[in-house]
């Protein structure tokens, strides 16, 4: 027992060990600036009105129904409002509300619309809400100017070494996730999806007519599976860290290229900094004429880890950060638990997408599908052949039909819909006609035709209602509907 005490006491010390803070100061610069790019995108590409102000149904996560968009233009302003709260966490201005505030409003952005999710920015959000729990305008911040402006003792340019490990244990996930999420045929052995996007895109200079021959897709989804799995313990080892970190931004340029996946690169490009030591951003400050009053040089900065005793006065801060560090250690396990939450559903879940969300397998799918509702009121007597489209946008409506989570909301809108409008009753059966394609397979139905939807509720249990993914292999083709 008097052991196992003595190993958390001195895993506590080294969390707590205090850790130069330049490595959050560089990183809330550069995350706060890529951030407020991005939700200018979101108002100088339209996008705003497209996602949130346009469709007149929105799609709920499970247990968010509530979340309900801005009326009318309050929504531009919204995404307006965040890209200037995600300047001010560049700078440093008020960071403690501007990055609470921006957490907060990119959390809600997303969980307006299920259509709407992507990786990068479920990330963005997790990074946003780690950011505001820590306190990265200690330094080169204006915040740190006002309090010099103030006469008022800085605050050490420290911080405890677990929060470095937390935000490094987050980006590890995002890799090591990909990687296993591409440990399957076909990726591996069928190149699929690879081969119908680099199919659509042999029209690129030099490297397009490349992607006609059959053992290019094959090679480059070997490549990504690779470099996925593997390139966090590239990154956390310091000989191998630089060329590592190269490898990591050719690759996602190249992603930028070859695919229309926005931010995502720029994301994890930044995101990946915090692998390099504490104290890397302080040979570029140094170039500065003065560090927002201060010298670097002036800056108190912690000792190397090596000249911290592991004394009794190290084990005392760990116990009173008990709190923080189970916080931390909880978190980790989320993060680590939600991935996996597909091995209790069984199945393919890129076929029945319970547990896809959440879960960073990135593009390891192409799903196209086409579906029809059919509506049956017996007291009436009455059918509906009813299109997707009358409720949904172009984009919900591609999103909807490969997603039987979503098929079944909208079954429900319908059902309620229609009775609104005395065109059925309470009592009306709600069916589908769902035909969809996985990675180039001919499409199948996805979901059961012979089930009423409006009597099916939505949850955590399996869903009994989805049929079994096709077995066969994908061709080298692109989908057939």
């Amino acid at each position: 027992m008097q052991t196992a005490v003595t190993r958390a006491g001195l895993l506590g010390a080294a969390l707590t060990r205090p850790i130069d803070v330049a490595w959050l100061a560089a990183f809330r610069a550069v995350f706060g600036s890529l951030l407020a790019i991005s939700m200018l995108r979101f108002v100088l590409y339209g996008w705003v009105e497209r996602f949130f102000i346009a469709p007149r149904f929105h799609f709920k996560y499970w247990g968010f129904a509530w979340v309900e968009p801005l009326p009318g233009r309050w929504m531009q302003w919204l995404f307006v409002g965040l890209a200037v709260l995600a300047f001010a966490v560049a700078i440093g201005c008020a960071f403690r509300l501007s990055a609470l505030l921006f957490a907060v409003g990119l959390s809600y952005v997303q969980l307006i619309d299920v259509t709407t999710y992507l990786n990068h920015y479920y990330l963005a959000a997790l990074l946003a809400w780690l950011l505001a729990l820590t306190p990265a305008s200690r330094i080169w911040s204006i915040d740190a100017w006002l309090r010099s402006k103030r006469h008022k003792a800085q605050p050490a340019a420290q911080v405890p070494a677990g929060v470095l490990y937390l935000f490094r244990c987050q980006i590890a996930l995002v890799y090591t996730f990909a990687g296993l999420a591409k440990l399957q045929s076909d990726w591996l052995v069928h190149a699929q999806p690879l081969r119908i996007w680099l199919g659509q895109n042999t029209h690129l200079p030099l490297v397009g007519p490349s992607f006609t021959a059959s053992w290019v897709p094959l090679a480059l989804s070997w490549a990504g599976f690779l470099f996925d799995a593997t390139i966090a313990c590239w990154l956390l080892l310091p000989r191998t860290r630089p060329f590592a970190y190269i490898v990591l931004i050719v690759f996602h340029l190249l992603t930028r290229v070859l695919f229309p996946i926005g931010m995502f690169p720029a994301i994890m490009i930044a995101a990946a900094l915090v692998f390099f030591s504490p104290s890397w951003p302080r040979s570029l400050s140094r170039a500065w004429p003065r560090s927002y009053g201060r010298q670097p040089s002036e800056l108190p900065i912690a000792p190397p880890a090596s000249a911290v005793p592991e004394s009794a006065a190290a084990l005392g801060v760990a116990t009173r950060a008990r709190l923080p560090i189970a916080l931390g250690i909880g978190y980790c396990i989320i993060q680590l638990a939600l991935p996996l939450r597909h091995l209790y559903y069984g199945g393919n879940v890129l076929w029945h997408e319970q547990g896809m969300r959440f879960s960073w397998r990135v593009m390891v799918r192409a799903k196209g599908g086409d579906t029809t509702f059919i509506v049956r009121d017996p007291s009436r007597g009455h059918t509906f052949h009813i299109s997707p489209r009358t409720y949904l946008t172009d984009t919900q409506e591609s999103e909807m039909s490969s997603q039987p989570d979503l098929i079944l909301q909208l079954a429900h809108h319908i059902q309620k819909d229609l009775s609104q409008r005395g065109l059925s009753s309470h009592a009306a059966n709600v069916y589908v006609d769902s035909r969809v394609s996985l990675n180039g397979r001919r499409s199948r139905p996805l979901v059961d035709p012979t089930v009423d939807l409006a009597k099916v509720h939505d949850g955590l249990a399996p869903a009994s209602w989805v049929l079994p993914a096709p077995e066969q292999s994908p061709p080298h083709t692109r989908p057939v509907l």
